[in-house]
This record gives C-alpha cells, sequence and structure tokens, in this order.
C-alpha cells in the first residue's frame, strides 16, 4: 500500500514524475485550480468587504469528481505532498488544496522544483517546507483585484458602449497600443532625400551612401537640393580613407519569459500563446527513447540566473564540443529591472546533454524549433564575444563624401551556436587608398519619415517587462483576451486596434485614468511584490485600493454616455418588441430588444453583394464585397470578404480594416 500521496497541477506532469518516484508513492494531479472566488457579496465581486475585504471560496464545479478523488487519496497514506508550480500562482494552489483536503491535521509538505527530472523532482522531497502564506497573499489580493475591476468595469462598459470586458493590466495594454495608433495617425511624413552611387567590384554589388560635404554633414530635405548637389560631382570617384576596426559583440543572457516569447515570435514566427504552449510541453515530459523527462526549466520566470550545477556542466560541453577559447564563463547579472521575482532559473534545458540533435526525432516540429532556440540560447550566453570587423570605405568626389559600410567575422565565439541578428554580415572586398572608382552610377532616393512602428505581439511584450506591468505568466493570456474580445486585430504580424478597441481605450482614460495607467499599474506590481516578502498587510492594500477605485465607477455609471444599445423606429416579425442597434463581433446589427427570449436579428436586404471597390490585398485578383453571415452565433452581421471565395478566405469586419489592410500592403 502507498505511504505518500504526490499532487501537482498537470495530468502531463503527473505523467512524467510518477516513473521517478517508487511504488511508495501515488502521484496525481489537481487539474489546476480547484476553488475561485464566488459571485456573491457586493458586485459579485466574492470579497466579505465588511469583515476585512475576505476573499469568499467556493470549489470550481467541474472540479467536484476531481476533489472527491484527491480527498479519498489523502485519507489513505501517511503524508501528502503538495508539488504545484513553484511562483505565487502554485503556491496559492497549494493553499487551496491544504483547505480542501484538510491537510491541518494530516502530515503534509510543499515541495517545489525547477526542472521535471528525477534527480531534482527526488531532491525536492529532502527540502519540503509549509506553505508560504506571504506567497499566498500577494496572488490572493491579485486575484481580488483582478476581480473588482473585471466585474465592475466590464458589467459597466456592456451596459453603456457594447465592448465585452476591461481588465486592470489588459485595459493599460489596450491603452499603449491605442495610444501607438493615435500617434500614427497625427504623423506628419515630412520628405527628404539620400544619395547613393552603386559600382560593383569583384562580382559584388556596392551601394555607398553620402554623408558629406567638406566635413560637414549633408540634409537633403528637397528636390532642389538634391539637384544641386548633382550639379556639382563629376565623374571622377575616388578612396581617400580605408579604415577596419575590431570590436566584441556579447551575447546575450538566457530567455526569461518575455525575451523567450519575443524571440519566438521574430525568428519562429510563434504567438505567445503558442510559444507557452509549446513550451509547457517540454517542461512538463517528454517520452525519450528509455526515459520520459522535463526537457526545460520552468518557462514562467523573470530571472537570469543559472545554477552552477548547469554552468559547471555548460563549461565542460563547450570547452569538449567548440574548444577552451569559446569558454566565457558565468557572470550574474546584477541589475534585472524592477519587480523581479528571483525565485527560481532562468529559461534552460534541464541537461546540457539533451543536445537539439540528440532528441529531435522524439518532438513535434514546434516542439523542436522552441527547444533548439532555448537551448543554443543559453549555451551562446556562456561564451566568450565574438570579434568583429567593422569595415569603412570613403570616397571623395568634388568634397562630397560617400561611406560605404561593411563587416566580417574575425572569430565567431558565441556566434557559433546562436545567430542573435536576422541580418547576414557585409563583407567588403580589400580597397586601398587613392584608388579610383569607375563606372559609377548615381542615385538619388526621395524618402519621408516614417510614423512610429504599431506594437507586435513580441515588441508589446517587451514593453509590458519594461514598464513592469503584469507577470510572466499573465504576458499570453492578456494578449490573447484583447484578441478574442476584438479589441485588436493582428494585420501584418502587428497589433492593430479596432474601433471598438479605440472607444473602450478612450472610456476608460476620460472615466478611470487614475488608476488604468501604466504607473499606477507598475506601482500595484510592486505592492504585490511587497505583500509576497512580507512588508505590506494584504487585506489593507485591498481596502486602500476598493475605496480609491469605487467612486471612479459610480461616477461613470451617472455621467458615461450610453451608445448601446440604439433603439430604432422598427418592430421583431417574430415577437413585436422594437429591434435595437447592438454592436457585435462584425460591427452594428439590427437585432430584437427581447434578447435572449427572441432571437431574431434582421438579415441585409441586399440580394447581391455589393462590390467594394477595393483590390484583395491577398489574391490580388479578386475584390472586396459586402456579405452578412447566414451561420452560427453571427448569423445576420455584416462583413467583408473576397469574391474570390473559397479560393481566396480574406475577411474583414470592417471596410476601414479592408483599406488599411490594402494600405499596409502597399507601404511594404
Amino acid at each position: 500500500m502507498s505511504k505518500y500521496l504526490f499532487i501537482v497541477e498537470s495530468p502531463s506532469k503527473s505523467k512524467t514524475i510518477e516513473k521517478y518516484l517508487g511504488d511508495d508513492f501515488i502521484v496525481t494531479s489537481s487539474k489546476g485550480h480547484i476553488r475561485d472566488l464566488t459571485t456573491r457579496g457586493y458586485g459579485g465581486f466574492g470579497i466579505d468587504i465588511e469583515n476585512g475585504f475576505t476573499p469568499m471560496y467556493k470549489l470550481v464545479n467541474d472540479k467536484r469528481s476531481v476533489v472527491n478523488e484527491l480527498k479519498r487519496l489523502a485519507k489513505g497514506v501517511e503524508k501528502v505532498y503538495l508539488a504545484t508550480d513553484p511562483d505565487r500562482e502554485g503556491e496559492a494552489i497549494s493553499w487551496h488544496l491544504y483547505e480542501v483536503l484538510g491537510l491541518g491535521k494530516k502530515s503534509y509538505e510543499r515541495v517545489i522544483f525547477n526542472e521535471v527530472t528525477k534527480d531534482v523532482v527526488n531532491d525536492s522531497l529532502k527540502h519540503g517546507r509549509t506553505i508560504d502564506m506571504n506567497l499566498v497573499h500577494s496572488q490572493e489580493s491579485r486575484r481580488c483585484l483582478d476581480r473588482i475591476i473585471g466585474f465592475s468595469l466590464s458589467k459597466l462598459l456592456q451596459r453603456k458602449i457594447g465592448s465585452k470586458s476591461a481588465g486592470r493590466v489588459q485595459s493599460v495594454v489596450l491603452q499603449l497600443i491605442c495610444d501607438r495608433e493615435k500617434e500614427i495617425l497625427d504623423f506628419k511624413p515630412e520628405e527628404y532625400w539620400e544619395l547613393f552611387i552603386n559600382f560593383t567590384k569583384k562580382a559584388k554589388k556596392l551601394k555607398a551612401k553620402l554623408i558629406s560635404y567638406n566635413d560637414n554633414k549633408v540634409k537633403l530635405t528637397s528636390k532642389e537640393d538634391t539637384d544641386k548637389v548633382l550639379s556639382e560631382l563629376t565623374d571622377d570617384f575616388k578612396v581617400v580613407d580605408v579604415t577596419i576596426k575590431e570590436r566584441e559583440r556579447n551575447s546575450k543572457p538566457p530567455f526569461i519569459t518575455s525575451t523567450l516569447q519575443e524571440e519566438a515570435f521574430t525568428k519562429l514566427g510563434f504567438n505567445a500563446k503558442k510559444t507557452m504552449m509549446v513550451a509547457q510541453s517540454l517542461y512538463e515530459g517528454v517520452e525519450l527513447a528509455n526515459e520520459r523527462v522535463g526537457l526545460i526549466t520552468y518557462m514562467r520566470t523573470d530571472s537570469m540566473r543559472l545554477s552552477q550545477d548547469f554552468v559547471s556542466s555548460a563549461e565542460k560541453f563547450i570547452k569538449k564540443n567548440y574548444g577552451e577559447e569559446y569558454y566565457k564563463g558565468y557572470t550574474e547579472v546584477k541589475d534585472q529591472g524592477k519587480n523581479v521575482q528571483d525565485a527560481h532559473e532562468a529559461i534552460r534545458p534541464s541537461k546540457i546533454d539533451y543536445t537539439p540533435a540528440s532528441v529531435k526525432k522524439f518532438l513535434t516540429n514546434d516542439e523542436y524549433k522552441l527547444y533548439n532556440l532555448i537551448y543554443t540560447k543559453v549555451l551562446s550566453s556562456l561564451m566568450t564575444p565574438a570579434i568583429i570587423l567593422d569595415q569603412k570605405v570613403k570616397i571623395n568626389n568634388n568634397g562630397y563624401i560617400f561611406e560605404l559600410n561593411g563587416e566580417s567575422v574575425k572569430f565567431d565565439g558565441y556566434l557559433s551556436a546562436y545567430s542573435d541578428t536576422q541580418d547576414d554580415l557585409k563583407t567588403l572586398p580589400e580597397f586601398s587608398v587613392g584608388e579610383e572608382i569607375n563606372k559609377v552610377t548615381v542615385d538619388p532616393e526621395q524618402k519621408f519619415t516614417n510614423p512610429p512602428t504599431r506594437y507586435s505581439e513580441g515588441r508589446i511584450i517587451r514593453k509590458m517587462k519594461e514598464l513592469g506591468i503584469g507577470r510572466p505568466s499573465t504576458y499570453a493570456t492578456i494578449i490573447d483576451t484583447l484578441k478574442a474580445r476584438f479589441y485588436v486585430k493582428v494585420t501584418n504580424k502587428v497589433l492593430v486596434p479596432t474601433k471598438q478597441g479605440m472607444l473602450t481605450s478612450d472610456k476608460l482614460k476620460e472615466y478611470f485614468n487614475s488608476v488604468i495607467n501604466v504607473e499606477y499599474t507598475a506601482r500595484m506590481e510592486e505592492k504585490l511584490d511587497e505583500i509576497a516578502l512580507g512588508e505590506v498587510n494584504w487585506n489593507n492594500s485591498i481596502k486602500d485600493f476598493y475605496y480609491d477605485y469605487m467612486p471612479l465607477v459610480e461616477n461613470a455609471e451617472e455621467k458615461m454616455e450610453k451608445i448601446y444599445p440604439i433603439y430604432l423606429d422598427e418592430v421583431c416579425p417574430q415577437c413585436g418588441k422594437p429591434l435595437v442597434m447592438r454592436n457585435g463581433r462584425f460591427g452594428e446589427f439590427a437585432a430584437c430588444s427581447g434578447f435572449p427570449n427572441c432571437r431574431y436579428i434582421k438579415k441585409n436586404e441586399t440580394s447581391e453583394p455589393v462590390n467594394t471597390g477595393i483590390k484583395c490585398p491577398h489574391c490580388e485578383t479578386g475584390y472586396i464585397v459586402e456579405r452578412v453571415s447566414k451561420k452560427g452565433r453571427s448569423k445576420g452581421v455584416k462583413f467583408y470578404a473576397c469574391n474570390n471565395f473559397p479560393t481566396c478566405k480574406t475577411t474583414y469586419s470592417t471596410i476601414e480594416d479592408a483599406k488599411n489592410d490594402k494600405l499596409n500592403d502597399e507601404n511594404e
């Protein structure tokens, strides 16, 4: 009969760990959270405001059978090990298990591990502890704050402007995206010109740029400026300076959650959600030839630290496979930014011996790509800098200096393991001072200054990290929620706010700017960290926020204009109640005010699709036409699509989206 019960969160992780522990152990999972806040109390917050802002919990409905089975198993063992994830959320889940399973009257230990390998899991049993209630209170505080804002704001916005939801961090991220869009819309491009000479040497096509005239920087702001320079150029182009300088290019630290999501987006094309799903499977366990093992350490982290054991094994690997001169050594990153929890390590392979090549046949294509990225990144972080030769050639013509730049690798260093740039190095052929350049063509190019760049998923995650808003476990969920609520859409790999997203952000800024802003949200993250350290009373923190925030809700309830639903001068042909204009996934639509009892939606009366005259930017042969959805929950809703369907499946929710996509394609 088994003596111990070992509880993790994930069935996949339990499947891996049960092979590490002996017959004395029963390994099972809670399948995530087993309790959540109720919807009782004022506002449905699930918080007892009158009794010290105490959270009120209930079992998650679909977890009752799981909890009953865990109770049955716990009764038959001597000790229970709570082995949920090594972060605040995992600590809170362990506490909920402790409470629900009645472990106060039974021997239990909280154990944590950063990687799912046999040695590490077994070693964790030697370092059991009690539940850290400061970490639990920090997570409870986060959940309560999110519930207060989420419930009150979501209900308010649904009633007033037809928006689906709002959130403490989600709304700040939406604000960042919308503010960037306004910068782009307000941007006034300025004309400038650049002048290049083109020539060929040793079969290489080269392009040198005009940089100065008589040692003064050249700035061309018009065609007239450019024509003046062209009139003063002769056929005499001569090399006047050749310099080659060495510089070191240092490797970057190993991945944390934000940098992994950013680089996986840039190099692999993975969105944040996909990156975390693939990383989760690598962490929880993969079936290799003779063992099941977690290939990477815990993927929700903001620490760049590496364990000494791993560094020692990596040192031997690098010296053996690359050479003594390639090993730099490990230097701990001292300044990792604000709000960093150094609870565990950076994201790294669990063992250096699990090379990407050796495990490739056991992984899916996506798992291999991400694992290879993680493995080579941490390896390169311990390797010597690359030595780059910067090459610069200056070519003179009547006092006008054209500059040609190139670079080559003298010593590859860490670049032999990991390339941190997508650009190929451009090596120049040899030049000598006094050399004449022949067969030169001079090309003036008219250009305009560019507006700020929209955020991609990778860039907005980096911005969240820089500003100290959100946590590693929330980055992907926040972006996914913004897309699911149709506040933003992905166009040409960047996040573009929708009309509803802009409206939502504007209203939140108008009525809730004192709490829905970067500074306040970052300060709240700092306070949650202080709660985790036991430096701040968590109940008082919720209370202080509540009394700052609720007057804003009351003011918005009174003063915010109600946009939806708009009553129309028509009645429902099915039940006779008035029709209303509502806001939906694909824009406005007319429907019965008796919803949900009556689900009538007015159909578009146009029999033939209306051609907008916009050529499809994707197939380039069809045209975008106006259509009305005939199926599903969006039945009766207007949308825009290519008339080459089903050959081309391009669709848009609004005509503005189609126009913007066309413009984006033309700009690219």
